[in-house]
C-alpha cells in the first residue's frame, strides 16, 4: 500500500515539492554560512520524494544547543512558510476521504519543516 501511496504522491505534486526543496537546497549551499540550511532542504525533499512508510524523528543531536540555535535561525529567516504551505495543502486534501492519506502526509512534513535541524528520517 505504501508503494501505490508514494507512486500516487509523486504525480499529484510529490515530485514538484522534491524539486523545489532541492533548488532552494542548492540556491542555500552557494554560501559557507547557507550550507546547514541546504542540506536541511535536501533532507526534507528526499522526504517528499517518498513519504509513505517512512517518519521523521528526533535523532541524536535534536536536543543540542546547535540544533536549537539553528531551527530558531530557520524560523526568522521565514522558512517556517514552508511549514504553512503544507499545512494549507494538508487541509485542502483533508476536504474529500479519498485525500486524507496525502492530507496527513502533508501534516507530518509540516511538522518536520518547522524545527528541522536534529532530526533524521527513518
Amino acid at each position: 500500500m505504501n508503494f501505490l501511496g508514494n507512486i500516487l504522491w509523486l504525480l499529484l505534486g510529490g515530485l514538484l515539492t522534491a524539486v523545489l526543496y532541492y533548488l532552494n537546497g542548492l540556491l542555500m549551499c552557494i554560501t559557507i554560512v547557507g550550507i546547514p540550511f541546504g542540506v536541511q532542504l535536501f533532507k526534507l525533499g528526499t522526504y517528499a520524494l517518498w513519504p509513505f512508510g517512512h517518519e521523521i524523528v528526533s535523532g541524536p543531536s535534536d536536543g543540542g544547543c546547535l540544533s536549537v540555535i539553528l531551527n530558531l535561525l530557520w524560523i526568522f529567516l521565514g522558512w517556517w512558510e514552508i511549514a504553512l504551505i503544507h499545512v494549507a495543502f494538508g487541509l485542502l486534501f483533508c476536504i474529500t476521504i479519498v485525500g486524507i492519506p496525502w492530507g496527513l502526509q502533508h501534516f507530518k512534513m509540516a511538522i518536520g519543516s518547522v524545527f528541522p535541524f536534529g532530526k533524521t528520517i527513518s
